[in-house]
């Protein structure tokens, strides 16, 4: 079965973290920044979000943006 929109979005935004690109404590580009850089909703951009907080690979602050968590 084809992966849909967000698991791919999670998996691209996944690659870019652990590979060293976006280091610990990298601010995410916004939403709206990642909806027109991927060319989809911010329906899917949200769920691809709630799957990297929910891996320990991001870190909300609320009214600041998503950050890169530090490696445990």
């Amino acid at each position: 079965m084809p992966k849909q929109q967000y698991q791919v979005l999670a998996d691209e935004l996944r690659q870019k973290i652990e590979s060293g690109e976006w280091p610990p404590g990298t601010k995410l580009p916004s939403r709206s920044q990642l909806c027109k850089e991927y060319g989809v909703s911010d329906t899917v951009v949200g769920k691809a979000m709630m799957i990297l907080r929910a891996t320990g690979l991001t870190e909300t602050l609320e009214g600041v943006g998503v950050f890169v968590a530090e490696r445990k």
